[in-house]
């Protein structure tokens, strides 16, 4: 078993002249093809008024994972980092960063993408746009 953080963002695309991201944090014990427990799950919202590039999205990722107190091997998609090569993003943070390989890593990432976007949702319905 081991332990990564899988990590999903939602809204990246303009509403009313800003950008409203919510990125999720999913702390979970893995193994190769299952889940075998969820340990924690981090949830924080940022606003841009322009569109992100990769130095916010590294800023996202790492300001919601440094609220979980479990450390791992961050996951994401490829996609999450402009499909950039995963030694360029790895550089640009502290912890371990990888992308996604393994069945168990995809689930979390679906995991933190429905927590993503059902928080976006409901910021959006509380937010009135």
């Amino acid at each position: 078993m081991f332990d990564i953080i899988a990590v999903d963002i939602s809204g990246r695309h303009k509403v009313n002249d800003e950008y409203l991201m919510v990125c999720a944090a999913v702390a979970a014990s893995v193994t190769a093809d299952h889940v075998e427990k969820v340990n924690q799950i981090a949830i924080r919202s940022f606003r841009n008024s322009c569109s992100p590039d990769v130095p916010d999205v590294v800023r996202m990722v790492e300001d919601t994972v440094s609220e979980l107190k479990f450390k791992g091997t961050i996951v994401t998609e490829a996609g999450d980092f402009y499909n950039k090569p995963q030694w360029l993003i790895d550089s640009m943070f502290v912890q371990a960063l990888k992308y996604q390989e393994s069945l168990s890593e995809r689930r979390c990432i679906e995991i933190a993408h429905h927590v993503s976007l059902s928080s976006r949702k409901l910021l959006l319905k509380e937010l009135g746009i």
